[in-house]
């Protein structure tokens, strides 16, 4: 065993010497592992920023409220009566003011794309000053807050990343109505950020809602407690509403979309792995051919098929691993952190930031692996059967 592990180590050793001879093909192939393990970790760090900024935005100590069935804020009504009502029911935390509630309206609204100067839907909040108090980590950094009663608006520091029209004094026409921005916040990453606030009076106005709302969002006495919500709405009829904790909600929201984009990155990625390891196998196909009388000499010396299969199969896997590390590295530089904004489950912009993960990375060397794997199988068992012969004829 021990000769054995040593001739496939002076092999591979020999084989790794041998690669600037074959640099350019080489080369070729490290690059194409490196642009799939890169395409793949984009689609993974896009997944996995909007899954955090959206699934984290959500808190156990909140619940929302919305109609029966309604999968979206966009597709839910409620109506003055049934906040009321609900208002009323028992597990909800109070203080002097009384019950610590918000109920909000969201509509879309048009904005301008920095990046590529197309229009894009984005989400108006109408909110109460009690909905600012059920938002974890809201902080205004720039301006004031709006005036309850007015045509003003606070945009997420997000907006005002991505989409132009919106810095601090700017007037913005939303609906059929001019606004002022005049103030900016922060929400520590969340799905917030992609928002603008307004008072929920005028947005109602503004946009011809009468006292309609869309949600209702919920101070819980007990956190992710929603048994005495939940019973009280079953014990009335008016109310035909579904409730979530708040991260529930969110969790759900993120879900979708962070899966939509594993799924169509998972599969581009297999499909341009299908082109690499098609480079793969002809730079090893090229190598065996390359010392064919080479490795009859070492089968004729004594150095068994199962040093020449080993040795050619880890070339393979050492091009491939490089191809990954330096996809992984491209990757991280070139993604990690970068802002961007897709289409959310209420078919409104949602901004977020890359997230590359440790389980990313590996799934990209892993991914490189396979690819070097496969490439190295086929020429490395052909190696292992060259005929001794080879070497003799060359003599000759």
């Amino acid at each position: 065993m021990n000769a054995l592990l040593a001739q496939i180590a002076a092999v591979v050793v020999m084989n790794i010497r041998s690669l600037p001879q074959r640099k350019w093909m080489s080369l070729a192939t490290l690059l194409a592992v490196a642009i799939v393990v890169a395409v793949l970790l984009a689609f993974l760090a896009m997944g996995e920023g909007f899954r955090a900024t959206v699934g984290n935005s959500g808190s156990d100590n909140l619940a929302i409220a919305m109609r029966a069935g309604s999968q979206a804020e966009l597709n839910s009504v409620l109506m003055r009566d049934q906040v009321n009502l609900l208002e009323t029911a028992p597990g909800i935390r109070k203080d002097a003011s009384g019950p610590l509630t918000s109920a909000e309206l969201y509509v879309i609204v048009d904005g301008i794309k920095r990046s590529t100067d197309s229009e894009v839907n984005l989400p108006l909040r109408g909110i109460s000053p009690r909905g600012i108090e059920l938002r974890e980590g809201v902080q205004l950094t720039d301006g004031r807050m709006f005036s309850p009663g007015t045509n003003e608006i606070i945009v997420g520091s997000g907006v005002l990343r991505e989409f132009s029209g919106f810095d601090l004094g700017q007037k913005v026409k939303l609906g059929n109505a001019t606004w002022n921005v005049v103030g900016v916040f922060d929400t520590g990453g969340s799905v917030f950020e992609s928002e603008l606030w307004a008072d929920a009076r005028s947005v109602q106005s503004q946009f011809n809602r009468g006292s309609s709302y869309q949600l209702m969002r919920i101070a819980l006495s007990t956190p992710g407690d929603l048994s005495a919500i939940e019973e009280f709405i079953a014990a009335d009829p008016r109310l035909n509403l579904d409730v979530w904790t708040e991260k529930q909600f969110y969790g759900e929201q993120a879900k979708a979309t962070s899966d939509l984009i594993f799924y169509l990155g998972w599969p581009l990625a297999i499909a341009m792995a299908l082109g690499a390891l098609a480079g793969a196998l002809n730079t090893m196909y090229t190598s065996v051919a390359q010392r064919a009388v080479e490795i009859a000499t070492l089968r004729a010396i004594g150095f068994g098929n199962v040093s020449a299969f080993f040795g050619t199969l880890v070339e393979a896997l050492v091009l491939a691993f490089l191809g990954g590390i330096l996809g992984t590295i491209a990757a991280f530089m070139l993604f990690d952190g970068i802002s961007a904004s897709t289409l959310g489950g209420n078919f409104s912009q949602i901004v977020f930031s890359f997230e590359m993960s440790a389980s990313a990375f590996q799934d990209g060397i892993v991914l490189a692996l396979v690819i070097g794997f496969i490439g190295g199988f086929f020429p490395a068992w052909r190696a292992a059967r060259l005929p001794v012969i080879v070497a003799f004829r060359s003599m000759g």
